[in-house]
């Protein structure tokens, strides 16, 4: 695997790439990496002739200076990875080659970025639009690919590739889990066995949300009884579930039989905050 940290190496790499017709396929990471990020490196691998990923912690996504500061860092550990999965090319630039300037780039996504993840973290998402075009200007990828347990992110990255006429395609991957069940993410290193005994519960509450639905429970009598379940549980602290429409993130008030609607939740195990969803098909 190949090993670039500037955008004049990595652009002159892939201008000799496409010029050989070979298709790239790209892995935008933040390191910490998992099978599910794993995943994402596989299906690049099967679908492109070379794949790029990129180990980059976005500062301009962070809420809090903190969460930036304990986000895990696990360089060698991932290059370890990459490479067993058939990694390519490993991107992983410094600060000041993605932001040689500062962003102050604004994007507009209408009411996608300003429910659930956008609500609790506001310009959030800017910032992921921020570091995400400039990947896609750097690498150009044909096609890129990101993990479904970040719903609303997939949501808004499409429709970032469509405002800007990005000529790539963006795929979803579907969540990779624990056995237990836990949606499998770089943060979930951050629990305390005391906390990490009790996450599980996060994805039972969803399928057990899932069940109720199907039984003829209203999308309001669902919500109270997720509510009602994670509180059982002291160390989880719940923030949001909202079950939205799976392209516009609208709020829906009752079920639809002819599409599956995504059920979206946020909850704090200690300090570490948690995402997951699941698709209500009724």
């Amino acid at each position: 695997m190949k090993t670039y940290k500037t955008r004049e190496e990595i652009r002159r790499e892939i201008t000799n790439l496409k010029n050989a017709g070979k298709s790239v396929g790209f892995v935008p990471t933040m390191g910490a990496l998992h099978k599910g990020h794993i995943s994402l490196v596989e299906r690049s691998c099967k679908e492109n002739k070379v794949t790029i990923a990129s180990i980059f912690v976005n500062p301009n996504q962070f809420n809090n200076p903190e969460d930036l500061r304990n986000y895990p860092r696990m360089m060698n550990e991932d290059i370890a990875l990459l490479e067993k999965a058939g990694c390519d090319i490993l991107f992983a630039p410094d600060e000041k080659e993605v932001y040689p300037e500062p962003d102050t780039r604004i994007f507009e996504f209408g009411m996608l970025d300003k429910v659930m993840e956008g609500r609790f973290r506001p310009n959030h998402f800017n910032g992921v639009a921020q570091v995400v075009s400039r990947f896609f200007d750097i690498i150009n990828p044909d096609n890129a690919y990101f993990g479904e347990k970040d719903y609303q992110q997939l949501v808004i990255i499409k429709k970032l590739a469509k405002q800007f006429n990005y000529n790539i395609k963006i795929t979803g991957c579907p969540i990779i889990r624990e056995d237990d069940g836990l949606a499998m993410s770089s943060r979930n290193l951050l629990l305390g066995k005391e906390e990490r005994r009790n996450v599980p519960h996060i994805f039972q509450a969803l399928t057990k949300a899932v069940s109720k639905a199907k039984e003829g429970a209203t999308i309001g009598e669902v919500k109270t009884s997720l509510i009602d379940f994670i509180s059982l549980y002291p160390c989880l602290k719940f923030e949001y579930f909202e079950i939205v429409d799976p392209d516009e993130l609208t709020i829906a008030t009752q079920w639809n039989s002819s599409r599956a609607l995504v059920g979206c939740i946020a909850v704090y195990a200690g300090f570490v905050r948690l995402i997951d969803n699941i698709r209500f098909y009724l």
